[in-house]
């Protein structure tokens, strides 16, 4: 039954992301049921979810209305995996994320340089010696990868910030389905997730801080296949500079 229940929030989330139902459509609920050869029940239910991550709603007599863009809890996982499986603005999708981590890692990298316990650093030696280990292993590699920026955000001890590995899991796994797959080329993250590592571990926050915001830059420009994507160079968390389009 969880899985019908999931099954359908996924078929029909995916038909409003994917532009299905345009905003201000009503959805046929009848016409559902023998469709996907379930319950009204089912069909209610799974619509209440749908409408709780705000992409419909219920009006008496009118019936149930695919909402506006600006509705949408864009924020919601099951919205942001919807939006990927859509593939209907991959690159607005990844631009978005990747601009989400520049606010959100750097500052993370900080507090937990500040604020980082034993514990949080021994996670997170385990977490970079794995994804050390990695090498050219895509799922190694991208496990890994998310495993040490979850620990990392974990590691600030603030509530609020560890709530956002939501917008890092799906940010790196976007990431990843470009970026790392089999028989693509990639610069080498170890360097800049050390440096990381070595700075949260020392509780150097400004350092912590610098260094990932260089990781996520330079992941930026791997992205793109190392087609420059800065007009001016790259300072590093040393101080000295790259220019952006080195090879």
């Amino acid at each position: 039954m969880a899985n019908l229940h999931s099954g359908l929030v996924d078929m029909l989330g995916l038909r409003i992301v994917r532009g299905d139902y345009a905003p201000g459509t009503r959805i046929d609920v009848d016409s559902l049921e023998p469709e996907f050869g379930v319950s009204k029940t089912a069909i209610r239910e799974a619509l209440r979810v749908i409408r709780e991550k705000g992409l419909i709603d219920s009006w008496p007599k009118r019936g149930t209305i695919v909402n506006e863009r600006s509705a949408w809890k864009l924020l919601d996982s099951d919205v942001i995996m919807w939006r990927r499986s859509a593939r209907r603005d991959d690159d607005r999708l990844l631009a978005e994320l990747s601009q989400l981590r520049d606010v959100i890692e750097p500052a993370a990298a900080k507090l937990a340089a500040q604020y980082r316990e034993p514990e949080d650093i021994e996670a997170l030696k385990r977490s970079f010696e794995e994804f050390e280990k990695a090498g050219q292993d895509v799922e190694r590699l991208s496990a890994a990868d998310q495993d040490f920026h979850i620990h990392l955000l974990r590691a600030t001890h603030n509530e609020l910030m560890m709530r956002l590995d939501v917008v890092i899991i799906h940010a790196l796994n976007a990431r990843n389905r470009i970026q790392h797959h089999p028989g693509a080329h990639w610069l080498d993250p170890v360097p800049d997730h050390r440096r990381v590592l070595d700075a949260v571990v020392a509780g150097d926050p400004e350092a912590a801080e610098a260094a990932m915001r260089y990781a996520i830059r330079e992941s930026d420009v791997d992205l793109s296949s190392g087609e420059p994507v800065f007009d001016a160079p790259i300072p590093r968390p040393d101080g000295k500079i790259q220019d952006a389009t080195a090879s």
